[in-house]
């Protein structure tokens, strides 16, 4: 079944799209490093600026190793800039900080799409990697054995992708609207001025956003793929 040309043809889109959209990113983030900001803040002096400007006193910034590495850690309060975000001074970086604040306040705020796929990891990755195996035993069982067993076994296998699928969706508004935050508060702050550096922000911003919405319609196609051979979308094909 993995040779399947319909199957490998999505892996196949998957791959380039991934690809374009990641040279995208790299393009845009190096181009944005080349627009220095006017307030001279490096990326570290951002957050901790929009940090107390939101209020939030229980939030640390630190420097994380790895290219484009940064993250908000919900566990443990922490703001994992890299090392080119944490000590740039340029748009590049000011808006990378900021969008990771972004989320520390949609965590503050109980901000329900962030509660939502954060409620659904311990599921996304069972049924990221236990979903299409039960697909395919639920397919050997329903040509060798049981046609009920395994139709029932394909479909809970379906299910759970689709929890992974939900987490890839939900996932695309909450980065989206981390990114709203920042461009808001920066221009709000004067961290950033408007023209060339808000626009630079607001290119590498959504060029980061397009990596998160290539995931969506790849676990989507790969969710319609696994649903039809289910025979959950008409006929299946053996």
């Amino acid at each position: 079944m993995i040779f399947d040309p319909l199957y490998m043809g999505i892996l196949l889109f998957a791959l380039v799209l991934s690809g374009i959209v990641s040279l995208i990113v790299k393009t845009r983030f190096k181009a944005g490093q080349k627009v220095f900001i006017q307030s001279g803040l490096s990326g570290a002096d951002v957050a901790r600026a929009i940090l107390a400007d939101a209020g939030i006193k229980d939030v640390t910034v630190l420097e994380h190793q790895g290219f484009l590495s940064d993250h908000y850690n919900p566990l443990n309060k922490t703001l994992n800039l890299s090392k080119e975000v944490y000590h740039g001074t340029n748009a590049s970086a000011a808006g990378v900080a900021a969008h990771e604040v972004g989320h520390a306040i949609q965590h503050a705020e109980n901000y329900f799409p962030m509660w939502l796929r954060s409620f659904l990891v311990p599921v996304a990755n069972i049924g990221s990697n236990l979903g299409p195996w039960l697909v395919i035993i639920g397919i050997m069982l329903m040509a060798a054995y049981s046609q009920t067993l395994g139709q029932n076994v394909a479909i809970l296998g379906v299910i759970l992708f689709g929890f992974a699928t939900l987490f890839t969706l939900v996932t695309v508004p909450v980065e989206f609207d981390a990114s709203a935050r920042a461009k808001k508060t920066l221009a709000r702050l004067s961290i950033i001025q408007p023209g060339r550096e808000y626009n630079t922000v607001s290119g590498v911003l959504l060029a980061a956003g397009l990596t998160y919405v290539a995931a969506a319609i790849t676990a989507l196609l790969q969710l319609l793929y696994w649903a039809h051979k289910a025979g959950l979308l008409g006929r299946r094909d053996d």
